[in-house]
């Protein structure tokens, strides 16, 4: 699943650096943002934002209808203050689904439990046929497309395992002298031992010796991808999702499904699964995509959501590892089967062994009138030539499905970083950009978090087709697309960075339209398409 990298990759970083004993480049720090820029126009404001403001002076007059939104993710905090009168109730008693009331966990198991740490699906797909096939060619196998998904899987695999190992030589040392060194800063700051810092604190620390001035250092390279007001403490616990997540990759808890949900996932149907509770530890996510789309607006309490008229349907389906396909098409087959009118898919991988599975859910969305939105990815990859799953091109050979929008990441300023570094792109497989980088949102147990990610890009275009759905509740998802791909103006007056490089493209070698979404305007297309203002 998508989850912020940045301080790891900063962290990463950091490692380098240390191995060679060298703190000479900072990176430079650039002052916060307003916590709201992704809701502003760039002419009046100056950042590349969704023109929101402007949107809603459009709707003035108008009247709405609520409008159900589900979000595929690690669950919510569904005691947040500025989701809770939000959230969607289940108006009806499921025998499948007892204890449903605000969604459905599909990684729950009896006793509340949660099989919320899981690992790649390259990983799980490796011991599951490693068996069979490792001693084979294509020429013995005895089921060659089998076999060729194996060579698929191993070859994910060695990458992914590879990949682990490195970063966890890098980095738990790092992770270490981080831990070793937060008191020491504490001190410097006069902080009690259960006081937390800020990378603006530690930026007004005056060393008085080479040891103070490294452990400043290290501090705020860890500190260097977030906003001023992060804290020791979500960095310290970013970084060791990250290791366990490593670790979970390098040394697999393989019966960890079974023993916590109980259900076989490789059969779609077996029997009812999972438990109604959204919020674990691992919930953070969720909360955030949850509250871009609809956080209550004008409450002076946290931020604004993009839509102002949403009941929020949490689904639990994605864990601190990959997703199952399983888990993913159930998923969507429950949020159409009550109610939702757009899907929220922050997620994805880069194996999928049951996608016609997915694929017959996203038809199945489609033939029910549902838009699915979803995160391009945070690899600063080419999706046309390396997709990830799930997509919308299936296995029957037809593709670019009318209610599917993939959304990339975009920056805050029209220059070369427009494209957010760690971007997904694709010219065929990307539709359109939104806002991605420092995006402010709804926090677990906090009042907000800012994060970096396609992640938050996605909820911020489903918050934009919830307001359409609910203004222009005759417009099909077909058309609510349309109008959302049509708000994009083919950015051509500056050439940006392909993300993970600094090769200067224009931004319709990077996806569809060319362009950021923008919500004014998509609004004034839905207008026209619901016939007024002819």
């Amino acid at each position: 699943m998508f989850r912020n990298l940045k301080i790891f990759i900063s962290c990463i970083v950091l490692a380098l650096l240390a191995n060679q004993a060298v703190f000479a480049q900072l990176p430079a720090f650039q002052p916060d943002p307003p916590k709201n820029w992704f809701a502003m126009d760039l002419k009046t404001d100056g950042y590349y934002g969704i023109s929101l403001d402007q949107a809603y002076k459009f709707l003035q007059g108008k009247k709405s209808k609520p409008v159900v939104v589900a979000t595929i993710d690690s669950g919510c905090d569904t005691l947040q203050q500025d989701l809770q009168s939000v959230l969607w109730v289940n108006p009806k008693k499921d025998k499948d689904f007892p204890g449903d009331v605000h969604g459905w966990d599909f990684l729950g198991g009896p006793g509340r439990k949660c099989d919320f740490n899981e690992t790649e699906e390259e990983v799980r797909q490796y011991f599951k046929l490693k068996d069979k096939y490792s001693g084979l060619t294509e020429a013995t196998a005895p089921n060659k497309k089998e076999y060729a998904f194996w060579l698929q899987v191993k070859a994910q695999y060695d990458s992914t395992t590879t990949k682990a190992h490195t970063e966890l030589q890098q980095l738990t040392p790092i992770m270490n002298a981080l831990v070793e060194t937060s008191g020491y800063i504490r001190h410097m700051l006069n902080l009690k031992d259960d006081q937390t810092f800020t990378r603006a604190d530690v930026e007004h620390i005056e060393p008085k010796n080479d040891t103070v001035a490294q452990i400043k250092e290290l501090w705020l390279i860890a500190f260097s991808e977030d906003v001023s007001t992060a804290t020791n403490v979500k960095a310290l616990k970013g970084m060791s999702e990250y290791l366990d997540k490593l670790n979970n990759e390098v040394n697999p808890d393989l019966d960890a499904r079974k023993r916590i949900v109980g259900d076989d996932p490789d059969i779609l149907h077996d029997k009812p699964y999972g438990n109604g509770i959204l919020k674990f530890e691992d919930a953070a996510h969720g909360t955030q995509v949850a509250g871009l789309i609809g956080a209550v607006r004008g409450n002076n309490y946290g931020i604004d959501g993009v839509a102002d008229n949403v009941r929020i349907m949490p689904i639990k389906a994605v864990p601190n590892g990959d997703e199952y396909d399983k888990d993913v098409a159930n998923a969507i087959h429950f949020a159409v089967d009550h109610g939702a009118r757009i899907i929220n898919m922050s997620f994805g991988k880069k194996i999928s062994p049951h996608k016609a599975w997915v694929d017959e859910a996203f038809k199945y969305a489609a033939a029910h009138d549902v838009l699915l939105v979803q995160a391009a990815g945070n690899e600063s990859q080419d999706m046309d030539a390396k997709p990830e799953f799930p997509n919308d091109q299936f296995l029957d050979g037809t593709k670019d499905a009318d209610n599917v929008i993939d959304v990339g990441a975009s920056g805050m300023k029209p220059d070369t970083s427009l494209a957010a570094d760690f971007s997904n792109y694709g010219k065929n497989d990307v539709d359109i950009f939104a806002p991605g980088v420092k995006i402010t949102s709804t926090g677990m147990d906090v009042e907000t978090s800012t994060d970096d990610g396609t992640s938050f890009s996605s909820p911020i275009v489903t918050g934009i087709a919830a307001l359409i759905r609910e203004y222009f509740p005759s417009l099909s998802a077909k058309q609510v697309k349309q109008a959302i791909l049509q708000s994009a103006e083919p950015i051509d007056t500056v050439k940006v960075y392909k993300p993970g490089t600094k090769e200067l493209v224009t931004f319709s070698a990077l996806c569809k339209t060319g362009g950021i979404v923008n919500a004014y305007r998509a609004l004034e297309n839905a207008a026209k398409m619901a016939g007024e203002g002819k």
